[in-house]
């Protein structure tokens, strides 16, 4: 018998501090929030302080966080027995130990999909604004320098070869967006992607080396992690051409940011865009500052109303599904689904006799 929602158990959601101004406001318009505003079991509060690292304390007695920027380490969840999920308001996790929630019986999960369109069209934005040298011309009419525009004559997309790393949903999207721009067929590096994907989107997978060597424009969409860190160092931007554009739009540490900013100032690369850092937050000046052939921007080029919306509808429909006996979107760690320890305190969470009756 399917039970109203308002006889559930109390399945308690928290959101950390950082969502949330000085003075209590939300930082942004539409978090999600209102998913649950028809399941009065689900009750939201908010952590009463902000730590780069969640703490112990601040999780005790809650079902599931929503985090925004802390880090979730094996302490951070250490002893949290009622803890059944961590949900990151965004498509990163590097932030978060999976391993340890895994060990943990707790489900870790991401906004699966909700940035792919903002982050997409933000990387087109810089492909045109690089190659069109947007922010130099600004500059000349601001400065008063006119007749220095024929100096910089910009180039258009069309017959000019993307390179993708990482075909996920970003990449993908990334892709199905400049087809209209004439370009040449993409190329693509991806370990993992399959067979019907390259096939779908129309791309050719090449190795890493093949695609710096070819790709008129190198845009990185992968996921920082033990294999991908340190992936672009000195060799591999030294087989880029010449006339070349490197896009950063995933993580800091992916890029070596020295051996890109002595590539950029020698001019062995066109330019470069990058909205992500080795250190974040960068507070103080940085090297790649200095230079004119490159954009920055502080983690923040894709952030839209319609994105923060999607992540945070995403990210509470994450939660409201576990709350009521289904499986959520976004799993980083899957296999607890088949793990009984899980299983049993999902079932004791949401008030279910056993296991048995979770509608998996």
């Amino acid at each position: 018998m399917v039970r109203n929602s308002a006889h559930r158990p109390a399945f308690r959601v928290a959101l950390t501090a950082d969502f949330y101004d000085a003075a209590g406001r939300s930082k942004f318009t539409d978090s999600g929030l209102s998913l649950f505003e028809s399941h009065p079991h689900v009750v939201v509060s908010k952590f009463a302080s902000h730590q780069t690292v969640i703490q112990p304390e601040q999780v005790k007695g809650v079902h599931g966080v929503v985090v925004l920027t802390p880090e979730v380490t094996a302490n951070s969840i250490a002893g949290c027995t009622d803890l059944l999920a961590i949900g990151r308001f965004g498509v990163g996790y590097n932030s978060v130990d999976v391993e340890a929630c895994t060990r943990a019986n707790v489900v870790a999960m991401i906004a699966a999909g909700a940035v792919d369109r903002s982050v997409a069209e933000a990387t087109i934005a810089w492909m045109l604004a690089l190659t069109h040298h947007v922010l130099t011309k600004d500059r000349l009419v601001r400065t008063g320098r006119w007749d220095d525009r024929t100096r910089f004559m910009g180039c258009e997309l069309r017959d000019r070869t993307l390179g993708v790393v990482g075909l996920g949903g970003i990449g993908g999207q990334l892709v199905s967006l400049l087809q209209g721009f004439g370009m040449r067929r993409p190329v693509v590096y991806d370990p993992f992607v399959t067979p019907a994907r390259l096939t779908a989107l129309n791309v050719r997978s090449v190795t890493l080396d093949e695609l710096l060597s070819t790709a008129d424009f190198v845009s990185i969409h992968c996921p920082l992690n033990k294999l991908t860190r340190g992936l672009i160092g000195a060799r591999e931007i030294g087989l880029m051409k010449k006339d070349a554009y490197l896009l950063n739009t995933a993580r800091g540490g992916i890029v070596d940011e020295l051996a890109l900013y002595e590539a950029l100032k020698e001019g062995r690369i066109a330019g470069a865009a990058l909205d992500c850092f080795e250190q974040e937050p960068a507070v103080a000046p940085i090297r790649l500052g200095e230079l004119d052939n490159v954009i920055l921007a502080p983690h923040s080029i894709s952030w839209t109303h319609e994105m923060f919306r999607d992540i945070g509808r995403t990210a509470c429909q994450s939660m409201l599904d576990l709350s009521l006996g289904r499986r959520p979107h976004g799993v980083l760690n899957p296999e607890l689904f088949e793990k009984p320890a899980f299983l049993e305190k999902w079932a004791r969470i949401i008030g279910l006799a056993n296991s048995q009756s979770l509608p998996l």
